[in-house]
């Protein structure tokens, strides 16, 4: 009994009842319609006769102008809202967003019309019967009553009602009740075919996800490495420090001063990345992205010798996606260098023709393998997509004693859409 009665008057199937009564409640300015197209052919009954012709005919007349003004795209989302909070749906079986397809369209169009037509019988008894079964639990007590004329129009001066009354009442209460939970129960059930994504808003949403989790992917990258970078040049930096604190001060200021400069430039990148993530969206930049152009300055806070050779021309002078994604990947190759190179110098070639933008990075293999890090190994990882992104290649490998990082970008239309 506990069961059916939560079956029937549990919070479920209250809300349920709640949202019966609102598709009624959406469905009357259309029978008020309907009323005035069916009226005058009965007779001229006026607007709210009690003729159940005119009444039903008004009906028939509502549900077709309901379905056809929900196949507006935004009939959706209000019916979605409604549908996720009062039917006992899971939220993830809905659609998100308005329907811009036809075939979207026309089932949200089913599902109004479902709602409001089954959800205007309901509220109508729910208006009709409680009156009703009240009025048949009162016979058994009033004689006045038995003889009225309601009871007459509605044939309850039989003599039987008298002992039956009770009874009958509180059965048609329960009828009540279980249509309206059989009638939420439908709804719910039909909620997910109709409501529910279409094969393009399922496209639609995994592209979304594509896109976020690119962009996730890229913010990642950007704080491995710069974060990373700052993180390895800033230890080698204060180690070599500490090894000559007492012997060697000139070398020790000139240490701090380069961690100095480098946690500043590391800090202005951070900032850059996290408001980029306050904002919450991508416009495709990320402000304060250093370049090329910052070569100089991120070579001599390496904390180690570098030698550069540059072949071709000014290697700035490149789109500028090129050239904040070529300094990533050199920022990449010196953190490398500073875990496992210990304080071996490092031999950075870059050459440029017309069509393609070359990075050539080496140095010494340590002698040992390098303990792998907890969730390391990313860093390349990283410079690899950079390349690819920009339509590019990169690979790292050890060759003749040495760990050679090569990256080649195109440096000339191609890159200049990528941002």
């Amino acid at each position: 009994m506990r069961a059916l009665g939560g079956a029937l008057l549990g919070r479920r199937a209250r809300l349920r009842w709640v949202h019966l009564i609102l598709g009624g409640a959406l469905l009357m300015p259309y029978w008020l319609l309907g009323t005035l197209v069916v009226a005058p052919f009965r007779n001229g009954d006026g607007l709210f006769a009690g003729d159940l012709v005119v009444q039903f005919g008004a009906y028939g007349v509502a549900l077709p102008l309901a379905a056809v003004s929900a196949l507006f795209p935004l009939a959706r989302p209000m019916s979605v809202a409604a549908a996720r909070t009062l039917c006992g749906v899971p939220a993830e079986r809905f659609a998100d967003g308005p329907a811009r397809s036809w075939a979207a369209r026309v089932r949200t169009a089913g599902w109004f019309t479902l709602h409001t037509g089954v959800g205007a019988l309901v509220a109508g008894m729910s208006l009709a019967v409680p009156p009703f079964a009240v009025t048949l639990m009162a016979l058994p007590f009033s004689a006045a009553l038995r003889r009225s004329a309601a009871a007459g129009f509605w044939s309850l001066d039989q003599r039987w009602l008298v002992y039956a009354g009770v009874p009958a009442g509180l059965a048609t209460l329960a009828a009540l009740a279980a249509v309206a939970a059989g009638a939420g129960a439908l709804l719910a059930r039909q909620a997910p075919p109709l409501l529910g994504p279409t094969p393009a808003d399922r496209l639609v949403a995994a592209e979304r996800r594509a896109a976020d989790l690119a962009v996730r992917n890229r913010l990642a990258r950007e704080l491995h490495d710069s974060v990373g970078h700052a993180l390895s040049a800033v230890t080698l930096q204060a180690g070599a420090a500490r090894t000559v604190l007492d012997s060697d001060p000139e070398f020790v200021r000139e240490a701090l001063a380069a961690i100095e400069e480098t946690t500043r430039r590391t800090v202005g990148e951070l900032d850059a990345v996290l408001g980029l993530l306050r904002q919450g969206e991508d416009d495709g930049e990320l402000p304060g992205r250093p370049g090329l152009e910052a070569l100089e300055a991120l070579l001599a806070a390496a904390g180690r010798p570098v030698s550069l050779t540059v072949r071709g021309g000014d290697p700035a002078r490149v789109p500028e996606a090129v050239s904040r994604e070529a300094y990533r990947i050199v920022q990449e190759g010196l953190t490398n260098a500073a875990r496992h190179a210990g304080d071996e110098p490092v031999s950075l070639t870059i050459e440029r023709d017309e069509e393609t933008l070359e990075i050539v990075m080496e140095n010494p293999l340590p002698a040992r393998p390098p303990v792998a890090r907890p969730g390391g190994g990313r860093g390349l990882r990283g410079v690899g997509e950079r390349a690819r992104l920009l339509g590019g290649t990169a690979g790292a490998r050890p060759v003749d004693g040495v760990w050679r990082l090569e990256a080649r970008l195109p440096a000339g239309a191609r890159g200049e859409g990528v941002r």
